[in-house]
Parts: structure tokens; sequence; C-alpha cells
């Protein structure tokens, strides 16, 4: 290249370079660029406020910080976790126990009428009034009239042929022409065994007001007393609080209780508890039917479907009767219709405690041709026992 070709080259990158430079000044100038910032500013901001600064980790040889606890919290123990409610099974009396004031409470309730017939048999004279006073005083206690005539032509009888004119010798008279008429020989037991292996299922029945279902849920006790494994059926369900209450019953002594929706189908829920019976192995099933109005004939209608219902799962064992013992002969009228209907195989007595008509013990045995098998005693939970004839009549006549 000569001189002059390079003077030329120079003159060209001179103007080239000017030229940008020029440019740049005009830009700045009208607010286009940023003014330039000094690198020492930048690099201090940047370590006062990194927008992205990296994590500190500890090496294998460095503790990891400790964070203090505040003294005020150096001995606050954490809340503790709420136990869920449990609910306590309980163990039922047995049965002997409740023979016992069985005994002792007929004995205090009902003594006025084995008073007053101790009364006319001290006489030393038993003239024709003295026994129709000791009619009137059976008839009072709902003994009825049919078994009332029976036991004084039979005391009569053998007051004179024997000669009896000893109070003792009458009041031993007397006992055994009752314990008679009770019946021990009738048997008492309840059917808890079905065939070929399944549960026995019991159906309680009765009218609203006599304490049935109470009488389920102390019958449970009894049964679970004697090591039996129960479950109960809420099958009235036309009383708001009966499946409640019988669930309550349930979860005391720990046995299973199927219901259905309020207003449901009683017999379909009669079906189910039989089948959870069969399903679990249960010894008893025990079902809880509505408080028909036995004067209903529709009603009654649906307590008959309730049995036939349940059979589909297995025979229906027993079908206890629950009659109020302060009704007298109204609970008579109960026994027939109940009895027509779904085949009554034993009745239970409640509030036998609160009247001195337990003469209705003989009454309905006699009208319905089966046993009492279970008394009521009071309100407490195990106040249920076996019906048995001569502790029946020594507490009368206690």
């Amino acid at each position: 290249m000569t001189n002059t070709e390079l003077l030329v080259a120079l003159i060209a990158v001179a103007v080239v370079v000017l030229g940008g430079g020029a440019a740049l000044l005009v830009r700045r100038g009208r607010g286009e660029l940023p003014p330039p910032r000094d690198l020492d500013a930048i690099t201090e901001e940047y370590i006062e406020h990194p927008e992205h600064p990296e994590p500190h980790l500890p090496s294998e040889d460095e503790e990891p910080p400790f964070e203090e606890v505040p003294a005020d919290e150096k001995d606050r123990s954490p809340a503790p976790t709420p136990a869920a409610p449990t609910t306590t099974v309980e163990r039922p009396e047995p049965a002997q126990g409740r023979l016992v004031r069985l005994r002792a409470r007929l004995a205090r309730s009902n003594s006025s009428l084995g008073r007053g017939l101790l009364a006319v048999l001290g006489r030393a004279d038993l003239d024709d009034a003295a026994w129709e006073e000791l009619e009137d005083t059976l008839l009072a206690a709902d003994v009825g009239v049919g078994p009332t005539t029976e036991l004084v032509d039979r005391l009569r009888t053998r007051v004179r042929v024997e000669g009896i004119t000893d109070p003792d010798a009458a009041r031993q008279a007397l006992r055994e022409e009752l314990v008679a008429l009770v019946d021990p020989t009738l048997d008492r037991s309840l059917a808890l065994r079905g065939p070929e292996g399944t549960p026995g299922v019991v159906l309680v029945v009765g009218v609203n007001g006599t304490g049935k279902t109470t009488t389920v849920g102390r019958l449970a006790r009894v049964l679970v007393a004697e090591d039996r494994t129960v479950v109960l059926g809420a099958a009235d369900t036309f009383r708001a609080a009966a499946a409640d209450q019988l669930s309550t019953w349930g979860q005391r002594v720990g046995v299973d209780v199927v219901r259905g929706p309020e207003g449901g189908d009683p017999a379909s829920v009669g079906f189910d508890t039989v089948k959870q019976g069969l399903e679990t192995g249960a010894d008893v099933v025990v079902i809880d039917t509505a408080g028909r109005l036995h004067t209903k004939s529709g009603l009654m209608d649906e307590l008959g479907k309730v049995k036939r219902v349940a059979e589909k799962q297995a025979p229906v064992t027993e079908v206890l009767l629950v009659i109020d013992a302060t009704t007298g002969q109204n609970g008579l009228r109960q026994a027939q219709v109940f009895g027509e209907v779904v085949e009554v195989t034993g009745v239970v007595l409640t509030k036998l405690d609160g009247t001195a008509k337990g003469g209705i013990v003989v009454a309905v045995q006699r009208e319905l041709g089966v046993p009492v098998k279970y008394v009521g005693l009071g309100e407490g939970a195990d106040d249920l026992a076996p019906f048995d004839a001569e502790e029946f009549v020594d507490a009368l006549l206690a």
C-alpha cells in the first residue's frame, strides 16, 4: 500500500469513530439512554441488597446453627391431644341376685294382699261372710273370677276336712293352694336356640306405655350376664325415641343394635336384625316392635308382617308379650288380641312392684294358656327377673 492509500484509510476510520460518538451524545441528551453508573456504587448495592443471595450450607465440620428458645417457652409442654370418648361396658347382675330383690320388693308392695288373706284365715270362726271377704280380696287383686272361685272352694274343703283351726296351718294351706294356682309346672325358660345352629329369635310385643323397649334392654342384660352374644333390633320405627333408647341400652352392655330410618318399614328392620345375627354368629336376636294399639286391626296385621318377614331368615323361637300389671283386666284383653296375631309364647309383667294386683299373674296365664316368664320390678337397669311361682307366692304372704 502506498503512503497515499494509508492516509485515506486512517481518515475514514476517524470519521466513523467521531460520528458514532456524536450520535451517542445526541441520544443521551434526548433521555434515550440511562446515565452511566459508577462501578463501585453498583458493587456496593449488590453486596448490601442481593436479590438472589446464595444459601449458606454448613460444611461437614461446621455445626448447624442453634435457635435459642425463649425463656417463657422452655417449660411449656405441647397441649395433649384429647382422647376419644369411650363407653364403659357394664357387667349386668346375675339372675340369682334379682330373685332375692324380687321377693323383697313384692313383700313390701303387695303385702296388703297377703295380709288380707291371712287375716281372714286366722279367724276362729270361718263363716260364709269370711269366705266372701276372702273372695273379694282375691278379686281385688285381679286373680279373676274363675281362679278365685276355684281357690276358695279348695280352701274351704281343706279347712273342713282337715279340721284346720291353727293360723299357721291355715297359712300353710293357703300357700300351697296359691302355688298350685300359679302353677309351678309350667316351663318358664326362654327358647333361645334356633334349629340347625341358627340364633334364637325373640319378638317382643305390647302396647305403648307398658315398658316394652325398657324390657328389651333389660332382657339383653340378662342374656349378657349368661355369657350370650346378642343382637338387638329397633323395629319400633314410629316412635322417635325408641331406636335411640334401645341404642343406649345396647351400648351399656356392648351389644349391636340394628335400626332403620325413622318412620321406615318395621318388617325390614326385623329382617336385617336376624340377618346380622346369622352373619355374626350371635346366640340370640331380640326384636323390639312398635307399641301397637290392640284395637287397631290394620296395625296388628302389620305386626304379624314383622314376624313373617323376620322368619324368612330364621324361625322366631319366642314371642314375649309385655303387660303392665297395673292395667288389670285391660291387660287381659291385650293378651287375647296379641295372642291371635303373633302366637304369644310367654308374658313379661312390668311394674309389678307398684301394685297390689299380683293376681294378674294367675289371670293372664289362664287367659292365654302360656306362662309368665319374667317380671319387671322398679326402675333400675337390672330390675327384670325370671318368674318363680314359689318365690312369688312367698313374697305375697311375707
